[in-house]
């Protein structure tokens, strides 16, 4: 005789968190100690970072008695494997970490995604807080909950979405951040205003001479606007059901840049270099005009950013490796491209052969 028994897990939760802009590190250790009382704290750094700011966090968070560790990995993307989270994972549970203990992130965007697919898992998840250090991740990777780790066959394949308690930016990290990471926040930047906000791309244009040299009110602008931005997409559609894709502008090919160069293109550059190439995949099928795609070509050279896909680069290879892409369905990749730019149309369906003739070209 059948029968069932119903399980009902209808409920509402609130994941909603504040982005805290222009604090400072001992600042914002005093808030969090005050906002998320724990016995225990976990800063999860890389090298680089450790050395810059490890110990001012490490000091704020300790003088007040109570209980901190800092676990620092390699600096660079390749950490942000299973094999490192394996590793920290083993030296969280042997320091002791509990349900109630809380993952400090602070570093880039690999520290980000790293720590916070750690604590959506360890002990079936756990509270964490991001502190990017960096421009990319000021503006785009620690805000919005979507965190993971990399495989060889493509980028972040192993994820989760776990939002962070709250988000902490200190402008004043920027001013030690190598010309090199600073561009590579810049692509990202530079997406926003394609996809979203037209006007947001005439004040990059207007004013790149004072955001290479770092000027931090302007820095605080434009890292507000794009943490709007992103806002407004996650709080629409938090876990990319939809409306969220128009987020991957340039990043389809962008990953794939990245895993065929074995992550020697860092991040912002393998974007840059696929957001040229998805606007001219929108120029090629009608959709955007050959002026937009190369007045965001100019924009982003303006930021010493790359354009063009590398000459060590097979475009057929490229081609294929883009359907390792999660968007992926029946053999058909589905890219956010551009109308114009400020407005994206996501989820067009192109195969990766006709891409292949299109960059080609």
């Amino acid at each position: 005789m059948q029968t069932e028994v119903h399980i009902n897990l209808k409920k509402e939760i609130d994941d909603s968190y504040d982005i805290v802009i222009g604090t400072s590190l001992p600042r914002a250790a005093r808030d969090i100690l005050r906002s998320f009382p724990s016995d225990h704290y976990f800063l999860i750094s890389d090298s680089n970072v450790k050395r810059a700011y490890g110990n001012i966090m490490l000091r704020s968070i300790k003088k007040n008695g109570v209980r901190c560790a800092i676990v620092a990995i390699p600096a660079g993307e390749q950490s942000k494997s299973r094999k490192v989270k394996d590793t920290l994972e083993d030296k969280l549970l042997l320091l002791g970490i509990d349900r109630n203990s809380v993952i400090i992130a602070l570093g880039g965007g690999m520290v980000g995604d790293l720590a916070g697919f750690i604590a959506s898992t360890l002990l079936r998840g756990i509270s964490y807080i991001q502190i990017p250090t960096t421009l990319l991740a000021q503006v785009d990777s620690a805000v919005g909950g979507k965190v993971a780790i990399n495989h060889p066959l493509g980028k972040n394949l192993f994820g989760a979405f776990h939002q962070p308690r709250r988000v902490y930016i200190d402008v004043g990290t920027l001013t030690t951040l190598p010309d090199l990471e600073f561009a590579n926040g810049m692509a990202e930047v530079v997406k926003y205003g394609a996809i979203l906000d037209a006007p947001f791309v005439s004040f990059l244009e207007d004013n790149t001479g004072c955001i290479s040299g770092r000027n931090e009110s302007v820095l605080a602008a434009i890292i507000k606007r794009c943490c709007e931005l992103k806002a407004h997409v996650v709080g629409l559609d938090e876990k990319e059901f939809g409306y969220r894709r128009v987020l991957n502008f340039g990043h389809t090919i962008g990953h794939a840049l990245e895993s065929l160069s074995r992550y020697r293109l860092l991040h912002g550059q393998a974007v840059a270099v696929g957001m040229v190439a998805e606007a001219r995949i929108s120029a090629s099928l009608g959709l955007l005009r050959t002026a937009d795609v190369s007045r965001l070509e100019r924009l982003l050279s303006g930021f010493h950013l790359p354009t063009r896909i590398p000459g060590s680069i097979d475009i057929g290879r490229l081609c294929r490796a883009t359907l390792q892409d999660k968007k992926t369905k029946g053999g058909i990749v589905h890219y956010t491209l551009l109308s114009r730019l400020g407005k994206a149309r996501v989820g067009v369906g192109v195969s990766h052969q006709q891409v292949q003739r299109i960059l080609a070209r």
